[in-house]
């Protein structure tokens, strides 16, 4: 199940039955089924204040992710800054919710086991969240 929930910003205009329905899709696609996965949509001072708590990270980031997964049953708890996907959306040139639904799939692709911090990682990462929107069933924000 994927539950969704805000702190300090207003819910994403999106159908979240159908993104918990691709999020399935995608996970399906890494050999992995969907637990329980907890996103929680908030600000840049929630996730800079999670990222100090729980990680010891003094930054602002667009995503972390606390991974509960048993062997292929995915699950964890998700923080996502709204604020912060929104500015990289608009210093890459992509539309907002693109870049969204990117970080949406983001999260499940780590919880999937798919890293982005060593040497060569990120472009695996951006193959698979490229993939990911690839499943997403509106064509209008994917891109070739």
């Amino acid at each position: 199940m994927v539950s969704f929930d805000t702190k300090n910003v207003e819910m994403p205009r999106l159908d979240l039955e159908r993104v918990g329905r691709w999020l399935g899709e995608v996970a399906a696609a890494h050999d992995r089924r969907i637990g329980n996965i907890n996103y929680l949509f908030c600000d840049d001072e929630e996730i800079l204040r999670a990222n100090r708590e729980y990680l010891r990270h003094d930054y602002y980031t667009d995503i972390i992710t606390f991974d509960y997964s048993r062997r292929d049953k995915i699950g964890g708890d998700i923080f996502l800054s709204l604020d912060t996907v929104r500015s990289n959306a608009e210093e890459i040139g992509e539309p907002y919710e693109r870049e969204l639904l990117r970080v949406i799939a983001h999260g499940v692709l780590h919880l999937c086991g798919i890293d982005d911090k060593g040497p060569g990682e990120r472009e695996v990462m951006e193959a698979h969240e490229n993939s990911a929107l690839q499943l997403w069933p509106d064509t209008e924000i994917k891109k070739d």
